[in-house]
């Protein structure tokens, strides 16, 4: 069964990998663009057959295919970095760059939930409460009372804080990824449920007129947790959609690869939330001490630093990957 399995992968794909064995060898000309999304897919095959295919030869014969291609791009770079290193710097964007569409949805999602959220309590009063609790709203009115409405993010310890903090919002990207295989449907109802309490959230200070106070002391951290939080969002949405368009795949075997790449891109949002939680536990506490512009600052520099890395940064390593093929 196996073998007759990859058989017919070959089958599927042996047009495609001979017709990037000439292109190598200057039989064919191909512009770089055709060039670049053959190697994205040539780097997925190859990915397929050492799970499946271990030690067979359409295994070795990809692997080589990749070798040869990646010294033809990078034929002036040390090939021999850090794994770690690559998987961040190489691999991670262009499995971010072929998921795109699924990343931009989510965010699309993550507006549209933001909007109810306002919307909501705009129109009942009462909505805030039923979000976010009595407790919660009435000791943050309490503290705009006192002229101090994120005092609630000031109390306890730093270590604790961060912990306490890192930890919960890791439980909550990983359920939303998680979920992704079973149809996505959780995936949905934590994400919605976690961006209608944000836009509930903002609207309960915008009402109560310390709007930009609030994001002073919020989105310190905020910026690179809600962001982490919509990628892993998107990755458990991926999941879902390998179940749902399996294309030339089995279902089980779509799902599999489905699963496999878009843990990739959840396990990409960790060291985010770990920063996310230092900025927490250690930064927003001082955010009153530290004044408008202080805080500005370290706002913008952390929404540069996610949004360049999972929306700039995949379009300029594929550009880079078309320059060097079109160089040779």
């Amino acid at each position: 069964m196996l073998f007759m399995r990859e058989v017919a992968f070959i089958k599927q794909n042996k047009n495609k990998w001979l017709e990037m064995e000439r292109a190598i060898y200057g039989q064919v000309a191909l512009s770089p663009e055709v060039m670049a999304d053959l190697y994205i897919q040539l780097m997925n095959d190859l990915s397929f057959a050492q799970t499946y295919y271990k030690k067979s030869n359409t295994t070795k014969y990809l692997n080589q295919l990749a070798v040869t291609i990646y010294q033809k791009i990078y034929k002036t770079k040390r090939t021999d970095q850090n794994r770690l290193i690559y998987f961040f710097k190489t691999e991670m964007p262009l499995i971010l760059h072929k998921n795109r569409k699924t990343i931009w949805f989510s965010f699309l999602m993550f507006f549209i939930f933001i909007g109810i959220g306002v919307l909501s309590s705009h129109y009942d009063d009462g909505f805030v409460r039923l979000i976010l609790g009595d407790d919660y709203v009435n000791k943050t009115m309490e503290n705009i009372k006192k002229g101090d409405p994120v005092a609630i993010y000031q109390g306890g310890s730093n270590w604790g804080g961060f912990l306490f903090i890192t930890i919960n919002n890791m439980r909550v990207a990983a359920l939303c990824f998680a979920f992704g295989a079973l149809a996505g449907v959780f995936t949905i109802y934590i994400f919605m449920e976690n961006a209608i309490m944000i836009g509930a959230f903002q609207y309960m200070f915008y009402k109560e007129g310390v709007l930009w106070e609030s994001v002073q002391g919020i989105w310190i951290h905020g910026a690179m947790e809600i962001f982490s939080i919509v990628i892993a969002a998107a990755a458990g949405l991926g999941v879902a959609k390998s179940i749902f368009f399996p294309h030339t795949y089995s279902r089980l075997i779509s799902f599999k690869e489905g699963f496999k790449g878009n843990l990739k891109i959840f396990i990409s949002t960790l060291p985010f939330f770990f920063f996310a939680g230092l900025l927490e536990g250690y930064v927003t506490r001082y955010s009153k001490k530290m004044g408008p512009m202080a805080c500005y600052t370290i706002i913008f520099i952390t929404f540069a630093i996610i949004a360049f890395y999972y929306l700039i940064y995949p379009y300029l390593v594929k550009k880079h990957i078309l320059k060097k093929l079109s160089e040779n």
